[in-house]
């Protein structure tokens, strides 16, 4: 008699897991935007590929995005451009329906402050980076 109760039991937590996750709404825009930020520092082309929308990855596969951007950066990666960020924040977050614009400001260890924006849209549940510039002084 106890079988049909813990089996019932299993299914009903089984269900449950299936329709949390699966509500489960993912990382926010302004946390994709910083999450891009913080890759970009590290030179992580792999993370920065998985964050960008197709309008960002030069029509290339993830190896080639990934080995054309290590091949870019090398120079200034022996330099020792990345790893500069001290700290990131979100200043402006403009957030529609499945759309957004977001504000960071880097704080590098130099202490010099970097301000960007970054546009983002929603598909398929997740937010990807569409565009990327850098943000005048005056803004």
């Amino acid at each position: 008699m106890i079988w049909p109760a813990a089996l019932t039991t299993m299914i009903v937590l089984a269900v449950v897991v299936i329709v949390a996750v699966a509500r489960e709404p993912g990382p926010r825009a302004v946390d994709v935007a910083l999450g891009f930020e913080h890759a970009w520092d590290r030179l992580d082309f792999d993370a920065v590929y998985r964050m960008c929308g197709s309008e960002l990855r030069d029509g290339l596969t993830r190896g080639d995005y990934v080995t054309t951007k290590r091949a870019a950066y090398a120079p200034r990666a022996a330099a020792g451009v990345g790893r500069r960020v001290a700290d990131a924040t979100a200043e402006e977050v403009l957030q529609a329906r499945d759309t957004a614009v977001v504000c960071t400001r880097l704080v590098l260890k130099d202490g010099c402050v970097v301000r960007n924006e970054i546009r983002l849209v929603r598909r398929s549940g997740e937010w990807l980076v569409v565009a990327y510039a850098l943000r005048p002084a005056a803004a």
